[in-house]
């Protein structure tokens, strides 16, 4: 028998941070864990252009404070877009569960972020996660 690993729901990912050397691990981890980059901003209106002109992005990894505003604005763009968002950052906003799947806090380690983008998959599947990564939220209804 041979074991095929299972087509992932989520596939193109925008990067939305502004601390360069975050934003620079977490594109090249991705990358290498087999996401499709789209993008890697750590501005607003950046993102926000992006967002407009590129469908079919499947979600908005986005850090709630930027070097020109807030994620907030971002989040707001990308629902609208039907896009999925989750927040990484030391503080999850309150208009989260509206506008995201999920808030994963900072620091945190590469294979949280994995399991809480897996996380948002299994919900979107219909399914409810088994486990979730520690400092992470999940908002099954945005998702």
């Amino acid at each position: 028998m041979i074991f095929r690993r299972k087509k992932r729901r989520i596939e193109r990912v925008l990067v939305v941070e502004d601390e360069a050397l975050v934003a620079f691990d977490t594109e090249h981890f991705l990358r290498d864990a087999g996401f499709d980059i789209v993008a890697t901003l750590d501005r607003v209106a950046d993102a926000l252009a992006i967002i407009a002109r590129e469908p079919g992005i499947d979600l908005v990894l986005l850090d709630l404070h930027l070097a020109d505003g807030s994620g907030i604005d971002v989040a707001r763009a990308a629902h609208a877009a039907e896009m999925h968002v989750l927040f990484v950052t030391g503080s999850c906003p309150g208009e989260a569960q509206a506008l995201a799947a999920g808030c994963l806090a900072k620091p945190y380690p590469q294979r949280d972020l994995l399991a809480a983008i897996d996380a948002i998959e299994s919900v979107l599947d219909g399914v409810v996660p088994k486990k979730l990564p520690q400092g992470f939220s999940l908002f099954r209804k945005a998702a």
